[in-house]
This record gives C-alpha cells, structure tokens and sequence, in this order.
C-alpha cells in the first residue's frame, strides 16, 4: 500500500516571492553526474540515533512507499509546479533508527562528496522523502538518481541529488552551499537565499 501526500504551498498563491513558474525541469548542480551503480548503492542512517544501521538497494526498494504531491522551487528563482515522486518517507527511516532526544539536526550526505544541512523537524515530516522515482519514472541521474532526498518546503538545494547517509546531530553544521554562502534553512515563503554560517562550526566539524 502507497500513502499519497499533498506537500503543494498554500492555495491559491502558490509561488514564493521571487519566483518564476517553468514548465521544464532544469539541471542544475556542482560538478559532474556522478556515476552510481544502483546494485551496489547503500544508504547509512548514523550519528545521534539509537540504532544506527545501513540499508542497500534491494532492501530499501521493499520499503513501504510514499507519493508526494509537491511544488519545487530552486534558489535560482525558478519554481516548478505539481510535480509526483514516489519514494520512502524520511520519517519512516528516522523510526527504525530511533533519534536521541540530544538529535536536533541532520546533515545529509551525497555522492560525490555533497553535503546539506537541515534541522531534524524538517526531515521528519510529511512530505519528505528519499525519492526514487518522479512522474511515474526512475529518476534520471541527472536529477539525482537512483536516489535523493526530497524537502518540498525549502529550496531545492536542500534536496540533496544521490543521497547516501543521514548524520543525525546535537548541533546545526552548514552542508556545502550553506558553507558557500547559502542560508542554514532555505525557506522560499521567506527568500531566505543567503546567509552567514558560524566561521567555528566550520572549523570545529560535525561531532
């Protein structure tokens, strides 16, 4: 059995400040696709959890899965609507591994060496996803296939393209755009784009 959530922004103004609807689905991304053979592809849930444990392919495709209805809207300004992916809802993955009441931020782990920052509020709620698949097709690898993560209420960096770990943390560290410049939270509705990341965390590291 498949649940069906509607995570589209709010009715019926529905386009962020900022933003231009397209019809297309632009690739964007930092360097080249990466190559991923989807058999050997293993996702790693660690960090402030009480049960931490690493999933490959096979397994994680008997999941239970979830459909997403959703708007994306990228950092760039474009925003895309209805959209459909199909996937395994992070709040599913966050259970079996049982966050410590110390977990209070993720930092999501890609090929070929990504990282995205978000509090665990964010991840854990309806509408997010490790994606599979979108509009009823595999997704390409150019939009992060075989697998990313799906956030549809930040910008879209924040859907981090061939996902591989989820590091649960006590405290919040800026991913790869965040340390570039990007926001800590990304929220469209406010045009949170930009930011400054604490200089200490960066040095200091995830713990």
């Amino acid at each position: 059995m498949t649940d069906t959530i509607d995570a589209r922004g709010p009715q019926p103004e529905r386009l962020p400040p900022g933003q231009v609807e397209t019809r297309k689905w632009p690739v964007l991304h930092y360097g080249l696709v990466p190559k991923i053979d989807a058999g050997a592809w293993k996702l790693r849930v660690w960090g402030e959890v009480e049960a931490p444990f690493e999933i490959a392919w096979p397994e994680f495709q008997a999941l239970p899965r979830t459909t997403v209805r959703c708007d994306i809207h990228c950092v760039t300004q474009w925003s895309r609507y209805d959209n459909t992916f199909d996937g395994v809802a992070a709040s599913d993955l966050l259970r079996r591994a049982r966050p410590r009441v110390t977990a209070k931020y993720a930092l999501v782990h890609a090929a070929p060496a990504y990282t995205t920052n978000l509090p665990l509020e964010d991840l854990d709620r309806p509408g997010s996803l490790i994606a599979l698949a979108w509009n009823g097709e595999p997704l390409a690898a150019e939009h992060g296939g075989p697998a990313r993560l799906l956030v549809p209420h930040r910008y879209f960096w924040k859907s981090a393209k061939w996902v591989t770990g989820i590091q649960l943390l006590q405290e919040d560290y800026p991913g790869f755009w965040e340390q570039n410049g990007y926001h800590m939270l990304g929220d469209p509705w406010r045009e949170q784009r930009y930011g400054r990341p604490d200089p200490v965390r960066m040095r200091r590291g995830p713990r």
